[in-house]
């Protein structure tokens, strides 16, 4: 038996790929998370109210999204329900996040695929080509700025956010502030939508050079945001079957009656399923499961995406434009959202803590987040964090199986096979440095 081992790249986090052969045959693939964080273990002791300035250092990615699930798993267990405006702050705190990591996913983690090299920096070496690569890395960079800057408006600071607070949020967003905001966002919508369009060329000149868009075997799909349109500051989760029936809608403290969760023995991230299927998370999810995106440029994507691939659609390398599609209607839903007036009342109530379970559930841009926490003497008896690239564990390996079967048989090993791995791997965008808690 042979033993193919893939170090990884251009992920959050610390990862590799072993796929396991004989004889030209696959036994074999595994995603294994090498590092080990132990949040769970060190929170554990430490007084309630202060888990959500500490868990955003989960991971400086995901830092916003850590941020909120933890206030709202706070307010679940102390009985407290926030105003509407603090949940419509908190939308525009998590929509900040979406803009910034799906900017980052596309032209700096997986364009780079589209046109197999190593760095949006080395696309080529010919004049012309130079200035085309410093165009798109230039408005990449100032796309991803605009995520950036609406978090730190929304959320007090870009990594660690800190105005989520339980009952609410510590200030709303100013008409000046805001209309800066707008300004900045409606400069940089065009170029978002020009690299987009981009990007799906170069996907689909990608397609016909590898003669494949991945593992396109039918799946269930999970996601908490909307039906009619997405919402990031979610109140439930939601399983698509294959066929695209709706199959379960459950609340964030009923997940563990419809996802099943396993350890495994080669990884420090363990793995969920539905019924014990393949399930997939994450941008292709949640394009599947919504009816529209609400706002205009983005449902003309959506319509151009369900008529190109079909709905639900089924292909790994999709998930990339389904990020594509989510960037631009993260911006537009900004623009509309600080529009309205976000600062005429107060966005919190007060609270009283006291004992118990709660649970907080937000859309992070990698799929469903839910923190759990047990509350005894005021502080953290035990604490869960089921993350989103857990969700997606069986399907990366299983789409990574697919992979090797493609480019291995008894004669070589396709050099190919080395790209379709970083491609597989990224097109899911996981997060290690949550996923091993």
């Amino acid at each position: 038996m042979t033993s193919l081992v893939f170090p990884l790249s251009r992920i959050e986090g610390h990862a590799r790929v072993v796929i396991e052969t004989e004889a030209g045959k696959v036994l074999a693939a595994r995603f294994q998370a090498i590092e080990l964080r132990g949040f769970r273990q060190f929170v554990q002791g430490i007084p309630a109210e202060q888990m959500p300035v500490i868990v955003p250092r989960i991971c400086g990615v995901c830092s916003t999204a850590h941020h909120v699930a933890s206030v709202k798993a706070l307010e679940d267990a102390f009985g407290v329900v926030p105003p509407p405006l603090a949940e419509d702050l908190r939308e525009v705190l998590l929509l900040g996040q979406l803009i910034q990591n799906q900017a980052t996913s596309l032209f700096i983690f997986t364009m780079p695929d589209r046109v197999n090299v190593d760095s949006l920096f080395q696309m080529d070496e010919t004049e012309a080509s130079k200035a085309r690569q410093f165009s798109i890395a230039r408005r990449a960079l100032k796309v991803r700025k605009a995520g950036t800057d609406l978090i730190t408006l929304a959320g007090g600071q870009f990594i660690h956010p800190i105005k989520a607070r339980i009952g609410g949020m510590t200030t709303g967003i100013g008409r000046e502030t805001a209309d800066g905001m707008i300004r900045e966002l409606e400069e940089m919508l065009p170029a978002a939508c020009e690299l987009f369009d981009e990007y799906w060329e170069m996907s689909m000149a990608l397609r016909e050079r590898i003669g494949t868009w991945g593992d396109d075997q039918p799946t269930f799909y999970l996601s908490s945001t909307g039906a009619t349109r997405p919402r990031f500051n979610s109140s439930y989760l939601r399983v698509m079957g294959p066929d695209g029936a709706e199959m379960a809608s459950f609340l964030a403290s009923g997940y563990a009656s419809f996802l099943e969760f396993e350890e495994t023995d080669y990884s420090y991230a363990g793995r969920t399923s539905y019924q014990g299927q393949v399930m997939r998370a994450n941008s292709l999810a949640r394009i599947n499961l919504s009816a529209s995106m609400g706002t205009p440029r983005a449902d003309r994507y959506l319509r151009r995406f369900s008529e190109s691939f079909g709905k639900p659609a089924h292909a790994i390398l999709l998930f990339d434009l389904c990020r594509g599609i989510e960037l631009v209607y993260a911006m537009e839903r900004a623009i509309e959202m600080l529009s309205q007036d976000l600062n005429s009342k107060d966005p919190a109530v007060d609270y009283t803590p006291r004992d118990g379970i709660g649970y907080g559930l937000v859309e992070a841009p990698r799929g469903p987040l839910i923190h759990r926490y047990v509350i005894e003497n005021g502080r953290i008896a035990d604490a869960r964090f089921i993350i989103p690239t857990v969700h997606n564990m069986r399907a990366i390996e299983r789409a990574v199986q697919v992979a090797g079967e493609r480019y291995i048989d008894s004669a070589s090993i396709n050099l190919e096979l080395e790209q379709a791995v970083g491609r597989v791997v990224r097109a899911f965008d996981p997060c290690i440095a949550c996923a091993t808690q």
